[in-house]
């Protein structure tokens, strides 16, 4: 199947109607009927305003946070719609790629 690969980057703390904007976002995708969502916690980077970001016991400053999906170009619309109609600003990537399952089975381990 061919489709997209999209990265959302967000932090730990940032919120979006009181919840953990990571977190919301995975829960939209689950709305629109989206098959699967991977959320990553980084370690530490740097946002496009400059800020530093961590996960250090000493140096708690918002850690990075990742939602990663692989989507159809119609799945992938729709969240993108869903995200822009709720008037969020979050960066994302978004990569072509060629994406299924090795086995017909849904049942196998």
């Amino acid at each position: 199947m061919q489709g997209y690969f999209i990265t959302l980057f967000t932090q730990q703390n940032r919120k979006h109607e009181g919840i953990p904007l990571a977190k919301w976002i995975i829960e939209e995708a689950k709305k629109l009927g989206i098959g699967g969502a991977t959320l990553f916690s980084g370690k530490e980077g740097f946002g496009h305003d400059g800020r530093f970001h961590s996960d250090n016991y000493f140096d708690l400053e918002d850690p990075p946070l990742q939602v990663a999906m692989a989507l159809t170009p119609e799945e992938c619309d729709k969240l993108i719609h869903r995200i822009e109609e709720s008037q969020v600003r979050i960066f994302y990537t978004k990569s072509p790629i060629e994406f299924g399952f090795t086995a017909n089975n849904s049942s196998a381990n």
